[in-house]
């Protein structure tokens, strides 16, 4: 009977067959923040790149211009290559509103290009990242897929911003003035002449700027841990800014083609007899030599790096504003 009790006492203490749930140094909110890209909906992606996307565009829009002259070829009023002697002939033919044409088309075009871009982004790197986030590979492959995407919703109203850029008040009117013209005179077709080229430019970029920004933004949580939730501003300003400068610099001769494409009958600039990248490569050789297809690196390279600065801070507040929403939700829900 002695030892039915001690062996009925021994076995009814539950914690000896219950394991310890939680080891003393688990820490919740770092495996929280581990996986802050995960968690969020579907349209709290699409409204965070929606809104980083246009504040990003409109913020640098006037270098866009300068930028989008220095690149066409042909009659335009922009013929040097400088930086400064584009900013000036465009101050003097049409003065400082000369530097915004265009800027409602972008408007229109930047907020749900970068609401698909980033949303597809961020499912494309959940789903090839097979649980590894420091995948270089993923996140190029998955800045392939938002590119595609996106560019598929940007290049219209893209076409049509830089026209805007190009000509002056008699040219077109306005937004609505050459999306007709251009429909009525060149058909669907011209919208996306340069689709491919778009595509073909930006594929090698956003692999590029994905992979460097995310290495980026790594290493420099990686060197300052303990810093590194206070100062994440820098840490994304930093990082994309190092992404999108690297990526505009190794992509501008495919830009230039772009331009070309796009902006083709515009204020005298050449016009293709079809779209062949090959085609228009050699056209802007023969014209301005090799030098040509570099042009616009400049300021291309000082839109981008700020640009991806401003896009990537703006949109990674916007998760973490999501992010807290739930959360505050969930809590809210469960009391």
């Amino acid at each position: 009977m002695a030892a039915e009790a001690t062996t009925t006492t021994k076995f009814q203490n539950p914690a000896d067959f219950r394991p310890i749930p939680q080891p003393p140094d688990f820490h919740p909110e770092i495996t929280v923040a581990a996986s802050q890209h995960d968690g969020l909906h579907f349209w709290q992606f699409m409204i965070a790149g929606s809104i980083a996307g246009s504040v990003e565009h409109m913020a640098m829009f006037p270098v866009d211009t300068i930028k989008t002259h220095m690149q066409a070829i042909g009659s335009c009023p922009i013929k040097t290559v400088g930086v400064r002697q584009a900013l000036k002939s465009i101050l003097k033919s049409e003065g400082p509103s000369g530097l915004y044409r265009g800027i409602g088309a972008m408007g229109l075009g930047a907020g749900p290009a970068h609401a698909v871009y980033f949303s597809v982004y961020e499912f494309a790197k959940k789903f090839f990242s097979g649980g590894n986030l420091n995948s270089s590979a993923a996140h190029a492959v998955s800045g392939v897929f938002a590119t595609v995407a996106s560019d598929a919703v940007f290049t219209p109203m893209d076409m049509v911003k830089q026209r805007l850029q190009l000509g002056n008040n008699s040219t077109y009117k306005g937004v609505w003035d050459c999306m007709k013209r251009v429909l009525s005179e060149e058909g669907f077709g011209a919208f996306y002449a340069s689709y491919r080229t778009t595509v073909l430019m930006n594929a090698p970029f956003t692999a590029v700027h994905f992979s460097t920004y995310e290495a980026t933004k790594k290493g420099l949580i990686e060197i300052s841990p303990e810093s590194a939730s206070d100062d994440r501003l820098i840490v994304h300003a930093t990082a994309g800014a190092a992404a999108g400068a690297s990526a505009a610099v190794i992509t501008t001769p495919l830009d230039v083609v772009k331009t070309q494409l796009q902006c083709q009958g515009v204020c005298g600039c050449d016009r293709f007899k079809s779209s062949n990248i090959g085609d228009v490569i050699q056209t802007i050789v023969k014209k301005d030599g090799y030098r040509g297809l570099m042009r616009g690196w400049s300021p291309r390279m000082l839109f981008h790096a700020p640009a991806a600065a401003i896009c990537w801070s703006v949109y990674e507040a916007g998760k973490t504003f999501f992010h807290e929403l739930n959360g505050s939700n969930d809590g809210s829900t469960t009391t």
